[in-house]
């Protein structure tokens, strides 16, 4: 018997990514339904038409669905996706501008808009979790890609729910390094050790040797241009930052990037539109080549690949956000980091690694802190929390901006708290 997956924020622009990796997995990974969940029609209907259209190109003979009424669509799933965002572009444009007016950078998952998002979005994916607890199948797994991935995760796992979180960006450097070492991504693996937006490469594998010193030594510039940083930065740490420790190793130079330009926010909308418009195609039968420009490079490889060894038992490795127990020595067990793990049936389990390095240890375990105060945020409706998380952030640590700026996010997403504004 094959399985039913239910996408919820199926009206995503990002869902043809993730069709395309199931169709494509549809001799090992037997589906039998494929539910798409949203409450915007405008959205969900041109989305679901291109999906129908690239699954019937490849020869799919499952069934798929696109419906608003959440109980049809988690009634006896077997594996939940989350990709929603709670108040749309719209509110992403909020949280990208209003800590410009405070001197600090607006970023969506990142620093105090990353706050802002999580207060809209722990609640809700809480909610869908308990509904999936009560009408998936059994044991269903929740697989969330919804941002700020880390804190969300932390809340799924905190709730008891039956969770992994996943990120493009490991899959990303791991694909765009085998082609620099023009070998297939099968022969390269990384060791990724951090949090979610906030990890670094200290391994770069070759069929099992790593290439990370050369790599830094002969080719540092070509890396630096990637990830946008310092390639001296690099060849000091002798690691590889990912591209969101730009917004904490070159803050000032970021924050004035983003004064003199529109919102990334502001940008996505224009593609989004654009998107939508040919998804509206009936003659479009493959995912068009703007997605790229929407970001989420490889998600449809990193979803498949986690849900398909989750069923099928594969045991390979794969970068997931899950428990620490004990994997990073200086962080606590029951901590949400994003490493590399087994993946099988039973779920992601992560083998040791080396405590962090002093020049990364501290820093991660500020940002912890922050996510842990987030995620009670969220979940209490507190605003002392809310100054508490803002004050531990290493991108705002003051109390002379911390407070006002807690008042200014909550104000602008009153719509979306319910729990803050009883």
């Amino acid at each position: 018997m094959g399985l039913k997956i239910a996408v919820v924020g199926g009206g995503s622009t990002y869902t043809p990514e993730l069709v395309e990796g199931f169709a494509r997995r549809r001799e090992t990974l037997p589906v039998d339904e494929l539910v798409l969940l949203d409450p915007n029609h405008e959205r969900l209907e041109p989305v679901a038409g291109l999906a129908g259209r690239m699954l019937e190109r490849v020869g799919w003979t499952g069934r798929l669905v696109a419906t608003s009424d959440r109980d049809r669509a988690l009634d006896g799933a077997d594996f939940v996706v989350v990709q929603l965002r709670v108040g749309g572009q719209a509110a992403r444009h909020l949280d990208e501008t209003i800590p410009h007016r405070f001197g600090i950078l607006g970023q969506e998952t990142t620093g105090p808009g990353g706050l802002a998002k999580a207060l809209r979005t722990v609640p809700v994916v809480l909610e869908i979790a308990a509904e999936t607890s009560r009408r998936g199948a059994a044991g269903a797994w929740v697989v969330n890609f919804t941002n700020p991935v880390g804190i969300v995760t932390q809340a799924l796992l905190d709730s008891g729910a039956r969770a992994l979180g996943l990120c493009n960006v490991a899959i990303g450097l791991q694909r765009r390094l085998a082609a620099r070492f023009d070998v297939g991504p099968e022969r390269v693996s990384l060791e990724h050790v951090g949090l979610n937006h906030l990890s670094w490469e200290r391994a770069v594998l070759v069929d099992g040797v790593d290439r990370l010193p050369e790599l830094l030594d002969s080719d540092a510039d070509w890396i630096a241009d990637e990830i946008e940083l310092p390639a001296e930065l690099l060849r000091s740490q002798r690691m590889i930052p990912s591209y969101y420790l730009r917004y904490f190793y070159c803050r000032d130079e970021v924050l004035r990037e983003q004064l003199g330009a529109r919102s990334r926010a502001e940008e996505v909308m224009e593609i989004e539109r654009r998107l939508l418009e040919s998804y509206r195609d009936p003659s479009l039968n493959v995912k068009p080549a703007l997605l790229e420009r929407r970001g989420g490079a490889f998600y449809s490889e990193a979803a498949a690949n986690l849900i398909a060894s989750l069923h099928s038992g594969a045991a390979d490795v794969q970068v997931v956000n899950l428990r620490n127990g004990g994997a990073i020595p200086d962080l606590p067990d029951d901590a949400v980091v994003e490493i590399p793990a087994v993946v099988d049936r039973t779920g992601a389990r992560a083998p040791g690694l080396a405590p962090l390095e002093p020049e990364i240890r501290g820093l991660v375990q500020a940002v912890k802190a922050y996510e842990d105060l987030a995620v009670a945020a969220a979940i209490q409706g507190s605003r002392d929390l809310v100054v508490k998380a803002l004050l531990a952030h290493p991108l705002v640590g003051r109390y002379s901006v911390a407070a006002p700026l807690a008042d200014a996010l909550l104000d602008a997403n009153r719509a979306h708290l319910p729990r803050f504004f009883r």
